[in-house]
């Protein structure tokens, strides 16, 4: 098994915390996570990587170990994490990557894309969507709701998904075997949530998430500018990003990989062999 560094670095006076595994010299993977969660959903596919990459998963200002500054401190949106991530590669002098995204991890990650679309080497979504049809619409009704108007009482709508019963539901549902999905999962994610003043965080960030639509387009364009290698391994019983927010990479990369497992929105909990598997496949072809 691959030795995991647990380290900080500070970017832009903020501490972001990321977890880094193997050869220095070997091809970069960057592993971008979403929403209620960290690095520590990479916990077991990072060493399962790590023989034969160089792995970097940063937790996102606001999430997990990394810094958590108040609202008023910080102007938290998308735009903003990813250029703490850019931050952090500089500072550790990666110039080529491959990224892995999942769920707030693929807006953030789009952005570095197009702002260094020559550093991209390939791409691995999970549940990373990128197309208006991959929204399954009794999930982000209330966001786009919160998003056109942040009164108090659509606030209080969106304020149920930072509870412990939403996040659980994010784990499990859709899972073929729930009893594959370590309850230290939501609980973990839960906790670190409810710290003080990260309510206002998460909401700033509900709010946000419409900018990423409003991206789609030049996401669209970049896809078929740079016809970057790209996978799909999706967990398709998500009701947060359905299956065909997968399909839908084929519109501007014909040649995407697409894979849908029977599996929810976080398919590393009940699938982890297979989805490093078809990562290993796929990184073995297009990258090394």
């Amino acid at each position: 098994m691959s030795v995991v560094y647990h380290r900080t670095m500070t970017i832009a006076g903020h501490q972001v915390f990321y977890r880094e595994a193997g050869p220095s010299q070997a091809p970069t993977v960057l592993l971008l996570h979403g929403y209620p969660t960290s690095s520590h959903m990479f916990r077991e596919l990072i060493p399962a990587l790590a023989d034969r990459y160089h792995v970097i998963a940063p937790d996102h200002l606001g999430f997990g170990q990394s810094d958590t500054p108040p609202v008023d401190e910080f102007e938290y949106s998308f735009d903003a994490l990813a250029s703490i991530t850019d931050g952090l590669l500089d500072q550790l002098e990666v110039r080529k990557f491959a990224i892995y995204v999942q769920d707030y991890g693929a807006p953030i990650g789009w952005r570095l894309a197009l702002a260094h679309p020559e550093r991209v080497t390939a791409i691995i979504s999970q549940n990373g969507n990128a197309y208006e049809a991959g929204f399954v619409a009794p999930f982000w009704a209330p966001i786009w709701t919160y998003a056109a108007d942040p009164n108090p009482s659509n606030e209080t709508a969106l304020r149920e998904a930072l509870g412990l019963d939403a996040i659980r539901w994010q784990y499990l549902h859709g899972v073929a075997d729930p009893s594959l999905v370590s309850p230290d999962t939501w609980t973990h994610d839960h906790a670190l949530i409810q710290r003080p003043g990260n309510d206002a965080i998460q909401l700033r960030l509900f709010r946000d998430y419409i900018t990423n639509v409003a991206l789609y387009p030049r996401v669209h364009e970049y896809f078929r500018e740079s016809q970057v290698p790209l996978l799909a391994v999706w967990g398709a019983n998500d009701e947060i990003f359905g299956p065909d927010g997968a399909r839908a990479f084929r519109n501007d990369l014909p040649d995407a990989e697409i894979h849908l497992l029977n599996a929810g929105h976080f398919a590393l909990e009940s699938d982890l062999d297979t989805v490093a598997g078809y990562i290993r496949g796929f990184l073995g072809r297009v990258v090394e």
